[in-house]
């Protein structure tokens, strides 16, 4: 029985449910399997051990603020994901998100290549293992990480760094670990991903293509009024959407408050995932809601929306997307990013201008087109669960 050891920050969220996922069906292919993560609730029914620490996570938080060194704090904490690995002799480790305050990497990445045998599947979910510093750059316009970081224009960002800028070093040092592993594969999520890679110093692994997926038998068109009035959203109104489990700049909350503030009187907007203190700011004409694990909810308001609007520029794939053409409903976004292999004539219009009046019109064109439901389900059938984490099962047996 091969033995599958999966590493993430989280169980929860989006990398977290991934990560859940791939174990249920590594569980059913006959593999023995656990994952360790950081944070967070651990999965139920599933073997998995949580490694972080309140006190080691803040030191770690500290450490990335004041000198920019995400992935040197945690000394303890990774030292015991590495006795575990140690003990638990895997014969694959399937990496997926190794930042977020809780790993030391040249621990881990010494251990990966002195000692481990086995097959190592790197899943990135973003840019930050090719870059000094930061886990997006597209709005940056940022391209030194093809060559090296320097001078990083996204220092405040995540990770955030308020003082030093240790990105030329972070990126030497990073090429340094993370190259000259024995039996690396690489994935991502989208090709426009799987390209940026091949751009940046690890392109020389073998990179491939394993789509997000999403659980249709849960994403489909629901509709179920007292959803609506629990959220005290009009049912004589068209919605306008957005979600996102965390609401930052880049997923654009702003733009929903100017779509609102301009849009005729026959919509409502709707943002889900907020926090209260988000919510407890928003204009009167803006509806919050806040962040649910109900994903029959989050169907339910997706299926009751006249379109849905992904405002990032920066996104390597993009469920909520995904989630929505699945229930029906038509959807808006960037080419900018992984959100262009989403979006088609069929179910949404790809916008090449972030101007208010462009988001506007894109919504007025949608509501005149008639919906075509069924080359959208055809669509989204293709990012099936079985199939997508089937293409890992493939690789762990290569």
């Amino acid at each position: 029985m091969p033995k599958l050891i999966q590493i993430n920050s989280v169980c929860n969220g989006s990398t977290g449910k991934i990560m859940g996922d791939i174990q249920r069906r590594a569980n059913i292919e006959g593999f023995d399997t656990l994952s360790i993560y950081a944070r967070g609730e651990g999965y139920k029914n599933l073997r998995c051990v949580k490694v972080g620490g309140f006190f080691s996570f803040w030191f770690h938080v500290a450490l990335t603020t004041v000198f920019d060194k995400q992935g040197h704090g945690s000394y303890f904490k990774t030292k015991k994901i590495v006795d575990i690995l140690r003990r638990e002799k895997p014969d694959i480790i399937h990496l997926h998100n190794i930042h977020g305050y809780y790993l030391n990497y040249p621990l881990l990445f010494r251990y990966l290549k002195d000692e481990f045998k086995g097959k190592i599947v790197w899943t990135f979910h973003d840019c930050w293992p090719f870059t000094g510093h930061c886990a997006h750059f597209t709005v940056a316009a940022c391209d030194r990480w093809q060559e090296i970081c320097y001078n990083c224009p996204n220092k405040t960002k995540y990770p955030v760094s308020l003082i030093f800028d240790s990105s030329n070093s972070e990126y030497k040092n990073k090429k340094e670990y993370f190259t000259g592993l024995n039996d690396l594969t690489i994935t991502t999520p989208s090709y426009w991903l799987k390209e940026l890679v091949c751009k940046s110093f690890m392109g020389k692994y073998e990179v491939k293509v394993v789509n997000n997926w999403i659980n249709s038998d849960v994403f489909k068109p629901t509709f179920d009024d007292e959803v609506l009035k629990k959220y005290s959203i009009p049912n004589d109104k068209r919605i306008i959407l957005g979600v996102a489990n965390v609401w930052d700049e880049r997923k654009g909350l702003r733009v929903f408050k100017e779509i609102a503030n301009r849009i005729s009187d026959d919509y409502s907007v709707v943002c889900v995932g907020l926090s209260s203190k988000q919510i407890n700011a928003l204009p009167d004409n803006v509806i919050g809601v806040l962040r649910t694990d109900n994903q029959r909810e989050l169907a339910v308001l997706y299926s009751n929306a006249a379109v849905y609007i992904n405002p990032s520029k920066e996104e390597t794939f993009s469920l909520t997307v995904l989630e929505a053409i699945s229930c029906s409903t038509p959807v808006i976004g960037f080419d900018t990013s992984a959100v262009k292999e989403l979006i088609n004539d069929d179910n949404g219009l790809l916008l090449f201008d972030d101007d208010i009046d462009v988001y506007i019109n894109a919504v007025y064109k949608i509501a005149s087109r008639a919906k075509n439901s069924e080359k959208m389900k055809a669509f989204s059938d293709r990012y099936n669960a079985n199939v997508q984490i089937g293409k890992f099962i493939e690789i762990y047996n290569s």
